[in-house]
């Protein structure tokens, strides 16, 4: 098996179970790529461990069996990025706070090989944001596994968005800004917005208006088949386009069309843990 590795930097915590994970990989006779931001890091820490590493790899030009991300889930949305296309399984280890995408803790990390062959996990199939205007900024990417959101670049004004669903006009959002969300991203910014919570393997999107100037301007969940187009109005020259937190800006007026990517990312969960146990868990439901 080939397990690519990536992860934060800020790994100070983990890295003693990091280092029993790459010793357990070597005793299996593993092969282990891992993103050279990582490795530098680890390097002052468990160099003698990092000798089991096959490849240190900077960009995407890679392939393995299984994607494993050391981090929260800023570094999940990075692992997945770094993944792209390939639909590689993505397995997040939490060494952060909240983790929604996680799957195990830091210290469950040398077992994954006998929690993988114990079918401790399952692979759910998470849908994905694309870009589809070809004359957009290339340099942030074209994907987004949480969301893609379009906001003012000042923050003394608003923008206008004309919205359509299709071909068919929808509204004109007069808001700070506007989040198109992935079920699995409606935990996230869209969430804090005041947008609903979506199961993450249902195929739809969320629009959501951010500080709407207009109290009938609602969240609105729609079929993740039908492209949505943005065209924002501000009083400013450009807006803000970001993809997953990787931001950009864009000439006011530029049309923004959002569709759904033609892969998924695969996220490993444990296979018998729930989308309710999870939310009872992070958001503490039920709690007296």
């Amino acid at each position: 098996m080939t397990i690519a590795i990536y992860g934060s930097r800020r790994q100070n915590d983990a890295v003693e179970y990091v280092a029993k994970f790459l010793n357990v990989l070597a005793e299996r006779g593993d092969k282990v790529m891992m993103h050279r931001k990582l490795y530098v890091h680890l390097l002052e820490y468990i160099p003698e461990e990092l000798k089991t590493v096959t490849s240190v790899v900077d960009g995407c030009e890679f392939t393995a069996d299984l994607a494993v991300s050391l981090g929260g889930d800023g570094t999940f949305l990075r692992t997945a990025a770094w993944v792209g296309e390939k639909e590689i399984p993505i397995v997040g280890v939490n060494t952060g706070h909240l983790g929604y995408l996680a799957a195990l803790t830091v210290n469950q990390l040398p077992e994954l090989p006998k929690l993988i062959a114990d079918d401790y996990l399952r692979i759910e199939r998470r849908s994905v944001l694309e870009i589809l205007s070809p004359d957009l900024p290339q340099h942030v990417g074209r994907y987004a596994l949480n969301d893609i959101a379009v906001s003012k670049e000042e923050t003394s004004s608003m923008i206008q968005a004309s919205v359509s669903l299709g071909p068919t006009p929808l509204a004109e959002y007069k808001a700070d800004g506007l989040v198109i969300c992935t079920p699995t991203g409606s935990t996230a910014y869209n969430l804090s917005v005041g947008g609903p919570i979506v199961q993450p393997t249902l195929d739809v999107n969320v629009i959501s208006p951010v500080a709407a100037h207009s109290l009938s301007m609602r969240p609105l969940v729609v079929g993740a088949d039908t492209p949505i187009t943005i065209v924002p109005q501000a009083r400013t020259a450009h807006i803000r386009l970001a993809l997953d937190g990787r931001s950009t800006l864009v000439d006011t007026g530029t049309p923004v069309v959002v569709g759904q990517a033609p892969f998924k990312v695969l996220v490993m969960q444990v296979a018998e843990h729930t989308f309710a146990a999870t939310l009872r868990q992070k958001l503490h439901w039920g709690e007296k």
